[in-house]
This record gives C-alpha cells, structure tokens and sequence, in this order.
C-alpha cells in the first residue's frame, strides 16, 4: 500500500504516527485491503487530506464510514465518481441545496469541486470491507480523524461544521462555538430527513453568509 497524506496535514498530524495505536490501525487495514475487497482504493483514503490542504479548509461535514458498494467510495464523504447514482444521503443534499440557494440539481455527485474550494469532507472512518458498513470502525480511525479536528480546532477559527446526525453531532464538543459556526441537523439519509429537521434549514447559504461576512470566500455549492 502506498499511501502519502498532504504536507500541510501531515506535519499537523505528525504526533499520531508514532502512537501505539496508529501502528496497530496500519497493520490491520494493509491486512484487510490484502485479503478482502475494501474501499475506497488505496491511494485514496488519504483523499479528503489531500484534497483539501490544512490552512485552505473552510468549511468541515463530517461523516461515518465510506460507501461500501463497488464503484463508489472515492475518499471524499458523501461523494461517488461521475457516473454513479447518487445515493439517498446524497440526494437529499443536492434536493435541500437547490431549494435553499436555487440552483440545479449537478449533474454527478464527485464533490471533488467543493474539496477543492475548501470543504473538508472527512468520513470518521476512512476504510471499509465491501458490502459491510462499519466494519473498520473498530480499527482506530476515530483516533486519527478526532485529531484531525482536534488540530483544526486549535489552530483554526471561523470554519463552518456541518454535523449531520447524532454521530456527527457528538463530535461538536471538540468545536468552540464561539470562534466558529456549527450547523446541526438530522441526518441527510432519508430515514431521517423524511422524519423533519434536514430540508428547509438552509444550511448552505447560512454557510455562505459566514464566510463572506469573515472574509472568505462562498462556496459554490
């Protein structure tokens, strides 16, 4: 496996390669990605990272684990390769974008467009077998994704967190509310959307609102 993390990111991340536990997580997915199927390819679990370079991130949506189907999961979360159905969570997003901001549903669902404008979109869990959801959750990715925004909360301010779902949402104690904005909502699957509490909260262009009000340029969601 020949995986490289961006510079930026590996120099804030640096502490974590040498704990016990990121030797352990190495070890276990090199074992899983040699035996098993799993997703997303090598070179790319790193993607969200290397995409999305430490001091250009503007805005942080977090998810859990990767899309476990072939053909989907391409580092990023939420987001599959041109020409892949969208997914239901992913649907919903674009649904929710088009009413808030009134623009066209895209016309695929490679979110590489927003990483590159500064929207870090970080799975807890950056590995999974095929055809099994959560499986890697248990390897220790969690440590290393929680310090990734551990080193974005002490370093960075006026970020927007997009925390969609009660397991994103348990991330907000790591986030000072006071220097950055924190948007939260049910989950964009529609289990949840349907139930009330994901369309109709305007979320992408109360982001937007923040960054030019601090400076920074919108996305172009």
């Amino acid at each position: 496996m020949n995986v490289q993390i961006e510079e930026s990111w590996k120099r804030q991340l640096e502490g974590e390669f040498s704990k016990p536990y990121f030797a352990q997580l190495t070890e276990a997915v090199r074992q899983e990605y040699q035996t098993v199927r799993c997703y997303p390819p090598a070179r790319l679990i790193f993607n969200a990272f290397n995409l999305c370079p430490f001091d250009q991130v503007k805005v942080v949506i977090i998810g859990q684990d990767p899309y476990h189907e072939p053909g989907q999961a391409h580092g990023l979360s939420f987001s599959v390769l041109p020409g892949v159905p969208f997914p239901p969570s992913l649907q919903n997003i674009f649904r929710e974008i088009s009413d808030d901001l009134g623009t066209p549903m895209p016309q695929d669902g490679d979110l590489t467009r927003w990483a590159n404008q500064g929207v870090l979109l970080l799975n807890a869990t950056l590995t999974v077998r095929a055809h099994l959801a959560n499986s890697h959750s248990r390897l220790g990715w969690q440590n290393f994704t929680d310090a990734a925004i551990q080193a974005l909360a002490r370093s960075r301010s006026h970020l927007v967190y997009m925390l969609w779902g009660g397991y994103a949402r348990s991330k907000a104690y790591m986030i000072n509310r006071q220097e950055n904005l924190v948007l939260e909502s049910v989950h964009p699957s529609p289990l949840s959307a349907n139930r009330g509490g994901w369309f109709g909260q305007h979320q992408f262009s109360r982001c937007n609102e923040y960054l030019v009000q601090n400076g920074l340029e919108p996305i172009q969601w």
